[in-house]
């Protein structure tokens, strides 16, 4: 049976990321923040690592600057380590001088890198889902059904049917129907053929797992195909062997603002559905050598605190807290994400004319998303707006009643935001 040492891993980093915006204003879905010190490209890494796949590409195009940098300080095996995380930033060539125009599009530009990686399988993985998953099992289970292509599977609620492709499958695992974020209600009636009312819904999570040769053949036959979900799985299962390969662990797609911020209060519970504490599987990330958080005087009541941060006899309920954060005195912060801040700041050299970076005096924060390196000035008011509620303003955004200060925006001291403002 072949081994794992034969797989290289694919991760898919996304393109514009309108669904989390403007947490995607400066820089790509992987790299956005989540858990107070990790950012979402460290999930389907740490995943492959923990799962002793170790030849790893993770391809790249909108506002990834940020992205290359966290890999390349983050990911660096020794020099007695064959595998590696490899960048492949979309490029013009020869052969093509646009873009990629969709998830199987990336993949068809790389076929290049994907042949030279000599590996007889690839693993292709989403960047912007929280999970822990040992994908030995599926490799597994893709051997022993002579498969081509396997597709990992979950069961799914009516509300998120929307958001995911989904499929039918027959009593020996293969896939014998699929479709791509059905909004139809007759095409949703048909797919609900599970007998649980609760998930009526087999979804796909996103990962698939391909004989390479397989794979390069859908890519290059079918030229117009440019996404997994909408083209080439649709396809592959009237003309391959396709597998459904049940995963019964946390799975959550976290591509937007409503998914994001309340995977990321789940965090802060006493027992959270995502465990970032797992020792035998643990979550890699950055090494920022921080120094640990002070906390003078305050009430905190369900928070996850990051490294680095400096508390000042504030009330924080049902909280993540970023690294490097700052917290005035008097402040109240509920039911919020701060992702705390890229830097220190020397305050006798800081810009006189706007409050430093962090959260000043007397501020109630609730119900809100505070990117890094925001500067929220005295008695700063923010509440939630109701849900479904999206509004743009300069300095702050509201996605789906939840409001959103971007990276390096400023709210002046006395500003409120909420419905009542």
């Amino acid at each position: 049976m072949p081994g794992i040492n034969d797989i290289l891993a694919v991760v898919l980093g996304g393109g514009r990321g309108t669904r989390l915006f403007p947490l995607t204003k400066l820089r790509s879905k992987p790299a956005v923040p989540i858990a107070g010190k990790y950012r979402l490209i460290d999930i389907p890494i740490s995943n492959c690592i923990n799962s002793g796949i170790y030849r790893i590409d993770v391809l790249t195009q909108f506002n990834s600057h940020s992205l290359h940098r966290h890999i390349n300080q983050t990911y660096n095996f020794d020099q007695f380590h064959t595998g590696f995380v490899e960048i492949l930033a979309a490029e013009q060539t020869l052969e093509s001088a646009d873009w990629y125009q969709g998830t199987a599009d990336a993949l068809r530009k790389q076929i290049f890198q994907i042949r030279s990686a000599r590996a007889k399988y690839v693993l292709i993985l989403a960047g912007d889902h929280l999970y822990r998953m040992d994908y030995a099992p599926m490799a597994k289970f893709h051997w022993e059904n002579n498969a081509d292509i396997t597709v990992a599977v979950q069961p799914v609620v009516r509300d998120e049917a929307s958001r995911l492709g989904i499929l039918k499958r027959s009593k020996d695992g293969r896939i014998s129907d699929f479709t791509e974020k059905p909004k139809d209600p007759a095409v949703l009636s048909k797919f609900a053929n599970r007998a649980d009312k609760k998930h009526p819904f087999l979804g796909s999570m996103g990962i698939y797992f391909f004989n390479t040769e397989v794979l390069i053949d859908l890519l290059r036959d079918n030229p117009h195909f440019d996404d997994f979900g909408g083209d080439i799985i649709p396809f592959a299962i009237h003309n391959c062997d396709v597998y459904g390969y049940d995963f019964e662990g946390y799975w959550r797609d976290i591509g937007t603002i409503r998914s994001f911020y309340e995977a990321n209060l789940d965090l802060s519970c006493q027992n959270p559905s995502f465990n970032f504490f797992d020792t035998e599987r643990p979550v890699y990330t950055h090494s920022r050598f921080l120094p640990g958080s002070v906390v003078e005087d305050s009430h905190l009541k369900d928070v996850l605190l990051a490294d680095g941060c400096q508390i000042h006899q504030a009330e924080i309920t049902h909280s993540v807290i970023g690294v490097r954060s700052v917290i005035a005195a008097g402040t109240n912060i509920n039911d919020s994400v701060l992702m705390g801040a890229d830097y220190y700041v020397d305050d006798s050299t800081s810009d006189p004319g706007k409050p430093p970076i962090g959260i000043g005096p007397e501020c109630i924060i609730d119900g809100a998303i505070i990117d890094k390196n925001a500067r929220v000035g005295r008695d700063v008011s923010i509440h939630p707006f109701p849900p479904g509620t999206d509004i743009t303003n300069e300095n702050w955004v509201v996605q789906d009643g939840i409001v959103v200060i971007p990276k390096n925006a400023v709210l002046p001291s006395g500003t409120k935001i909420g419905p009542a403002a």
